[in-house]
């Protein structure tokens, strides 16, 4: 875990496949901006150590995850934060707010949308461009394909990524356990995590704080679905969000536009 900074808390969680890492170039200009910043790794990811996985995946899904963070947070002194997750983090930000709502006071939801909203909107496009979500759910099979060459299967950039980044991203994805985390986060999305938010969608549980949606105007989340605030509308209360003019990895590649929106919405500001 890495934090730092004095002021309001900040919680930023991390996608597939990176570490809390992937922050270091939002973080810095967030304390800049005098917030306290808190970077976990997802439970399994990067150098954090999940349990052994089980047939319900359950040690895995957004529900524990998100249990994990907000015990974290109170651990801190962090009794209300902000919370901003990119990619699989996103999913975890949502359960985190959807479950401790008297916890978070603000939540960005970056390049993602609820799983049950993306498995309702399955196509031939969306299977043909996302098809990993249907590999990884496989029993043992993605295991064997990654680990046989895990540079081949994960790709980055040091100049891109940043070195130290890389290293630390570099590092995890040839760690067979950190890849068997990796992929039980996404079997448990298919399974748990979408029951969950069917559950909550049937009982009329919503995002009641304040919700920021970022997405990549150079990925494809617009072009599948159209404006995803609209689809974010159906969850929570009080949405406002724009595109950042960047590929997937938006803190490391678009940092300032990052950390501009996100710290004029932690400070109460609409961005856009």
């Amino acid at each position: 875990m890495r934090h730092g900074g004095d002021g309001p808390p900040v919680l930023l969680l991390h996608g597939h496949p990176r570490t809390s890492a992937t922050w270091h170039r939002v973080a810095p200009l967030l304390v800049e901006r005098g917030f306290t910043v808190v970077c976990p790794d997802l439970r399994g990811y990067g150098r954090s150590r999940g349990p052994a996985p089980t047939a319900d995946h359950a040690g895995y899904s957004k529900r524990a995850v998100a249990g994990d963070l907000a015990a974290l947070m109170k651990e801190l002194g962090h009794e209300r934060f902000a919370v901003a997750g990119h990619d699989r983090g996103s999913e975890v930000a949502f359960r985190l707010a959807l479950d401790h709502p008297e916890a978070v006071s603000r939540a960005a939801f970056m390049d993602g949308l609820p799983i049950s909203e993306h498995l309702s909107r399955v196509t031939a496009e969306f299977a043909t461009r996302w098809w990993h979500w249907f590999f990884f759910a496989q029993p043992d099979i993605p295991e064997r394909v990654i680990n046989a060459d895990p540079d081949a299967w994960y790709h980055g950039d040091p100049r891109s990524m940043g070195q130290e980044n890389y290293d630390e991203w570099r590092e995890a994805t040839r760690n067979p356990d950190v890849v068997r985390a990796m992929l039980e986060d996404y079997r448990a999305g298919l399974t748990l995590d979408r029951h969950h938010e069917e559950a909550d969608r049937a009982a009329g549980v919503r995002v009641r704080c304040p919700a920021l949606i970022l997405w990549s105007l150079r990925d494809d989340l617009e072009d599948l679905y159209g404006d995803p605030v609209k689809i974010w509308t159906r969850w929570a209360d009080d949405v406002c969000g724009h595109g950042i003019g960047s590929g997937h990895h938006m803190a490391e590649e678009a940092p300032e536009a990052v950390a501009s929106s996100l710290g004029g919405f932690f400070t109460g500001r609409t961005p856009g």
